[in-house]
């Protein structure tokens, strides 16, 4: 039997899920279980689970349903642990280093005791010092192990459950479990002080809690905070029950009423049922209120009075006197010049277009990408509704004939983005852009992040420097009710890089649908639209744009190498978006197609892709095409840029350092040969998870037309798919 059984709930971290896991793991002292329980086998974090118990012995995953909540997920993990003690712990926490080491020893000190109590670290998810909230509290407590009644602080109902350890055959002889769904904690650990009859402390830190950004789940508005008056009627009722001393009763009445006032008190946690919320409140406040308990003094004094007399009225007028009015300064919108800024205020009053959709792809560069394949879409799915794509004034004259535009900056700008339900995006909108009530906001993205993103670029200065204001970057990502992925890694990665409230769609990216669905006179057209050659091989030469280099650079004489591999092959130019000028580079059996108005197309017509980092390369791996990774600077790439993982040990090809090892696998033919085509299999098995061919569709249906999600088309299997035919390449 081991020493310990640590559970970790999982639902919601998969982003961050395996720091917890590591921490365990890197433990000094080894003798421990570890239960990480997941929604289901093929959630999130149950690929990253995966891994762990591939390699440790010690991890035995268990699963529980995410309509258990966090109280099923915890129950789940406590019925398979068989350790002599459990520790919970959040999938988005770290135990510090040596703290099982701690823990043992403290054990070993007290004797074995039905609870111990240690220290935990709140660490704000970006700035600001860490606290210590727990140390207060335990540092009354006696030495040694002492029965509860000597130390009545120690109620229970104000330390989560991860800043305990727990003997676990006193949960099952007490049958103790987590109650409810919300709130579980102030239910469980009140039962359990209730129950302990031997405690002890440890007044050292344990398990280093690491704040979300977008807070605690428990402090959003909803319904839900009814159930902090369920939990708090369970633990008086019990501690009624067993006739629980004074002293002890006195210190546990306040701490819960503490809880129930503070909510009943937020101007926003209950958005509706407050009236019905105070008066169940103080019909409990009176039924066990402690015999000659005295309500402290100041305002929260009033408070208490307030509550036990139920006056409502009162209590509101006195919430609304303490309520300041600061929070309204940043609902106002912000766009440069006065009359603009007047007509955006003056639409933001008007109510919303229910059938209004605004697209923008790339900042206006024009009609492209992720929110161009929806727009497709949902002209024939939802016809009813009214699309505009946002556009730059020089990307007017490529869009296709037929799709309604507005002109960034101009009047219908900004009177369509007010006016607007849906907002539709693969950046960001500007900074002045209100999120209304009732708005959808849906961030498309526009690739798989090799690289690091959004606030995991902070600590790369160059990178960071270029970013600018992570605040700025982090208020428009808030902004999102959605955000699309396109492959397990992308969910994981987008949660940590975008801390936020938003919904992870895994529908897979719209623009690559075209990859499942494109016909071999689909490909032939858009080769002869690029002017390739009829038999000749073209390769897509796409390298990705170097944060540490001013302007664009290939890093390879294109002549030289067309030169070295023959006749047989042209190549087609494409770099990054921030380097099309407009103008033509190259020239012969060089094409340039960095202006091409889609990336798709280009793809298409390519028979082959050599790419450094670009994430082009998980978007062509849809067409089981070959890929050939040309690495002549990945360590400095990813010591300035930073990079999610190795490229050199998953690559989607073969791979070439050189100018002469890139000619001489074309030259060899190992470009294509069955070592490259088992690489980039394995590739496609981890990053092409979601694109089927029917992306566009899910997202419409579900976001656009409100469809359930039990109702969207699933994934086809990647065995299932056919993607479109190369043009001179025979597929097996």
């Amino acid at each position: 039997m081991p020493r310990f059984s640590i559970v970790v709930p999982s639902h919601g971290v998969a982003g961050r899920l395996s720091q917890a896991l590591d921490s365990v793991l890197a433990q000094s002292f080894g003798d421990f279980e570890l239960i990480p329980v997941c929604d289901a086998p093929d959630a999130p974090a149950a690929d990253v689970v995966a891994g762990y118990a591939e390699r440790d012995s010690r991890v035995t995953p268990v699963h529980s349903p995410p309509s258990a909540g966090l109280a099923g997920a915890r129950n789940t993990g406590l019925k398979a642990a068989v350790g002599g003690h459990v520790l919970f712990l959040d999938g988005d926490d770290v135990l510090v280093p040596g703290a099982l080491a701690a823990l043992d020893a403290r054990m070993s000190a007290v004797g074995d005791v039905d609870v111990l109590y240690f220290e935990h670290e709140r660490t704000p998810w970006w700035e600001g010092e860490p606290t210590n909230p727990a140390a207060p509290l335990l540092a009354r407590t006696p030495e040694g192990a002492f029965s509860p009644g000597r130390a009545p602080q120690l109620t229970g109902v104000t330390l989560p459950a991860w800043s305990a350890l727990y003997r676990r055959a006193f949960l099952t002889e007490q049958g103790l479990a987590f109650p409810g769904d919300h709130f579980t904690d102030v239910g469980f650990g009140g039962l359990v002080a209730l129950r302990a009859e031997r405690v002890a402390a440890l007044r050292a830190v344990v398990v280093r809690h690491l704040l979300r950004r977008q807070g605690n789940r428990l402090g959003l508005p909803g319904e839900h905070h009814a159930e902090l008056l369920d939990q708090t009627e369970l633990v008086l009722t019990r501690a009624a029950e067993q006739d629980l001393p004074a002293d002890r009763m006195k210190p546990l009445f306040e701490q819960l009423f503490a809880a129930v006032l503070k909510t009943a008190a937020h101007p926003r946690r209950l958005t509706s049922g407050r009236r019905s919320f105070f008066r169940r409140a103080g019909a409990l406040y009176r039924r066990h209120r402690p015999a000659g308990y005295r309500a402290p003094g100041g305002s929260v004094g009033v408070q208490h009075r307030l509550l036990a007399s139920g006056s409502y009225a009162a209590f509101r007028t006195l919430r609304a006197a303490h309520r300041t009015a600061s929070w309204a300064a940043a609902l106002l919108p912000r766009p440069r010049g006065l009359r603009t800024r007047l007509r955006y205020a003056a639409a933001l009053r008007l109510p919303l277009d229910r059938n209004l959709v605004v697209y923008c792809a790339y900042w206006g560069r024009g009609y492209a990408c992720n929110p161009a394949a929806i727009h497709a879409k949902a002209r024939l799915l939802a016809p009813q509704l009214r699309s505009v794509f946002l556009v730059e004034p020089e990307a007017v004259g490529s869009l296709p004939r037929g799709v309604e535009h507005a002109v960034i900056g101009s009047r219908k700008y900004w009177q369509v983005l007010a006016r607007a339900k849906y907002l539709v995006n693969n950046a960001n909108f500007a900074d002045a852009v209100v999120k209304r009530r009732g708005s959808v906001h849906l961030q498309t993205q526009h690739g798989t992040p090799l690289k690091t993103m959004g606030a995991d670029q902070a600590t790369y200065p160059v990178v960071a420097a270029a970013t600018g204001s992570f605040a700025k970057l982090l208020a428009r990502v808030d902004r999102w009710d959605y955000n699309l992925t396109s492959n397990r890694h992308s969910t994981e990665m987008w949660e940590r890089a975008f801390p936020s409230a938003h919904e992870t769609l895994e529908y897979g990216y719209p623009r690559n649908d075209v990859y499942c669905t494109a016909s071999a006179e689909d490909v032939a057209r858009v080769r002869k639209e690029l002017g390739v050659p009829d038999g000749k091989k073209a390769l897509l030469y796409a390298p990705t744009h170097r944060d540490y280099a001013t302007g664009f650079e290939t890093g390879l004489d294109l002549a030289e190498f067309c030169e070295a591999i023959g006749d047989d092959y042209v190549v087609l130019l494409r770099a990054h978006y921030f380097y099309d000028q407009g103008a033509s580079r190259g020239g012969g059996r060089i094409i340039d197609v960095t202006g091409h108005r889609s990336s798709e197309d280009v793809c298409l017509a390519a028979d082959a892709l050599i790419t450094d980092y670009s994430s082009i390369m998980f978007d062509y791996a849809n067409l089981d095409r070959p890929i050939v990774a040309y690495a002549d600077d990945w360590d400095v790439y990813r010591e300035t840029r930073g990079v999610y993982f190795d490229l050199m040990e998953i690559p989607p090809g073969r791979i070439a350092r050189t100018p002469e090892e890139l000619a001489a696998v074309f030259r060899d033919g190992s470009w294509a040969d069955e070592t490259a085509t088992s690489l980039r299999a394995a590739f496609r098995e981890r990053f092409c998870q979601f694109d089927d061919g029917r992306a566009a569709e899910r997202v419409v249906r579900r976001v656009l037309l409100g469809e359930p999600p039990e109702s969207i088309p699933p994934v086809i299997p990647l065995a299932e798919r056919v993607p479109a035919p190369a043009a001179t390449l025979v597929r097996s």
